[in-house]
């Protein structure tokens, strides 16, 4: 505990350093801009500058890269809300009822309500990175292939709650983003599957390019059509804004629940935030007192989702830093960050570099402050899009998803393929087919394909040998005990709805 304090108080004094400052709040800005644009992920953002960070001190380019991951895993919610395009796969769930509310004329207070969930959920985190770090990772590394592969079922579980209006159709939907989701290469074999020779499906259909056709065609066409009848009025960010941010305090127990779902799967290697986000989303729906208003703008939708996927972010560093074991594609980039200062993550890391480390994680709280201030600024403004004619808009909304499509691997056949997954996306909304399973299925088949591929070889092959494994592991029980709770509910609310 000594040491502890004593690294604290050294990393709180660091940030007496003015240079320190301005580069969280230059990564503040540049990852608010980066997450909000669709298509220029988290990952991108950070990866993009950890070469510039090779002339600054190890405690200025942590802070930098620090700010930019947790200001753009934020900023997603913006395009999420207001355009209904998630900015970055995290930001997924935010737009089920964040673009409801600017549909009915609260955008300001969808916005203002992400950005304080965001914040607490990413401040909460950091306070786990910073006491809790040694027993979380411990945790993390119990899991084996058996219980990736059983964790991401129990995502799969999530469909049940995603489908209330058809749950024929959500199945559906969920299981034709199962069959998208082994597009390429399986994961052990590497034999090439359904990808028609396109060479940049071999490595699997990007869920970013995915995401952006999916939410962004059918909407554009839409408003052209002048089928999309919804009301959208403009109420910006600015008046009442902190008040609106504090409404977040009357779902207390949601927050928590939403934050400590946000920790632990952050601190699962793998998982990701897109996952916390519907676990949280699933969470929060099933706990709420009015179920039937999510996806019709409710404020509880919105809160859950931005929690949870925040939470992930000083969850995915306690792996990162205390074992070298990256929690999710950003905090691998940013070990790359860290190795190029000369910094080893592992366990010896908080004893051999404290300092570093310290003022790195006193950054966080700081950068989790900064975008408040900068993201609804930036919102502000932003939010005047909803006020511009939809034969403006359209075309405006169809260039963000040609261009982020476009600067993920500048690659032409990925803008075809935005433009071919938001045509199933129309006829989905078409014939009111839930996109979210989906999603789901989408992000988890690979996931799952790949831990069960490996289960197997650990077992040479054997089905009996891997359930008797499941069988006698007490979290692979407890995983398959949430499965089966997760569908009992679903199944159970569809019976009383029809009934």
């Amino acid at each position: 505990m000594e040491n502890l304090m004593s690294g604290i108080a050294q990393g709180i004094f660091s940030l007496a350093d003015p240079m320190i400052l301005l580069m969280i709040f230059a990564g503040t800005v540049f990852g608010v801009v980066i997450g909000a644009l669709p298509g220029l992920t988290s990952t991108m953002g950070v990866a993009l500058l950890v070469p510039v960070t090779f002339g600054m001190s190890p405690e200025m380019g942590l802070a930098l890269l620090g700010a930019i991951y947790c200001s753009s895993t934020y900023s997603g919610a913006i395009s999420a809300i207001l355009i209904n395009i998630p900015g970055t796969p995290a930001n997924c769930c935010t737009l089920l009822d964040g673009y409801p509310m600017t549909q009915k004329g609260e955008s300001g207070r969808a916005i203002a309500l992400a950005t304080s969930a965001s914040a607490f959920g990413g401040f909460i985190s950091i306070f786990a990175l910073l006491f809790m770090a040694p027993p979380l990772a411990e945790f993390a590394l119990k899991f084996g292939a058996q219980e990736y592969f059983l964790l991401a079922l129990f995502g799969v579980s999530v469909i049940a709650s995603l489908s209330d209006r058809n749950m024929l159709k959500g199945l559906w939907a969920g299981a034709l983003g199962l069959f998208l989701s082994i597009i390429g290469m399986h994961p052990l074999t590497g034999d090439v599957r359904f990808t028609a020779g396109i060479a940049e499906l071999y490595s699997g259909l990007p869920i970013v390019i995915a995401l952006i056709g999916l939410y962004s065609i059918p909407e554009v066409i839409s408003s052209l059509s002048g089928s999309d009848n919804s009301e959208k009025q403009v109420n910006a960010v600015g008046s009442g804004v902190i008040s609106q941010m504090m409404e977040l305090f009357k779902y207390k127990m949601l927050i928590f629940r939403a934050t400590v779902i946000g920790i632990i799967v952050g601190i699962v290697p793998g998982a990701g935030s897109s996952i916390a986000s519907f676990v949280a989303y699933d969470d929060a729906k099933k706990s709420s007192k009015t179920p039937e208003l999510f996806g019709t703008g409710s404020p509880e939708g919105v809160i859950a989702s931005e929690t949870s996927n925040n939470a992930v972010v000083g969850g995915s560093l306690i792996p990162a830093l205390t074992l070298g074991v990256p929690g999710n594609a950003v905090s691998a980039v940013l070990i790359g960050g860290l190795m190029i200062h000369g910094l080893k993550p592992g366990p010896t890391l908080f004893i051999e570099n404290s300092s570093i480390v310290y003022s790195f994680i006193m950054s966080l709280f700081v950068s989790n402050l900064a975008f408040i201030p900068v993201g609804l600024f930036i919102a502000r403004y932003g939010i005047k899009l909803i006020e511009t004619p939809a034969s403006i808009l359209g075309p405006l909304v169809i260039g963000l998803a040609v261009m982020g499509s476009y600067a993920i691997n500048m690659s032409v056949v990925e803008i075809m393929l935005m433009l071919g997954i938001g045509l199933i996306g129309f006829l989905m909304k078409e014939f009111d087919v839930p996109r979210e399973p989906l999603v789901l299925g989408l992000v988890l088949g690979s996931m799952a394909e790949g831990e069960l591929a490996r289960a197997f070889s650990l077992v040479h092959g054997s089905v009996p040998m891997l359930l008797k494994s499941m069988a006698t592991s007490p979290l692979s029980l407890v995983i398959i005990a949430l499965t089966l709770l997760s569908l009992w509910q679903g199944v159970r609310k569809q019976f009383l709805k029809k009934k």
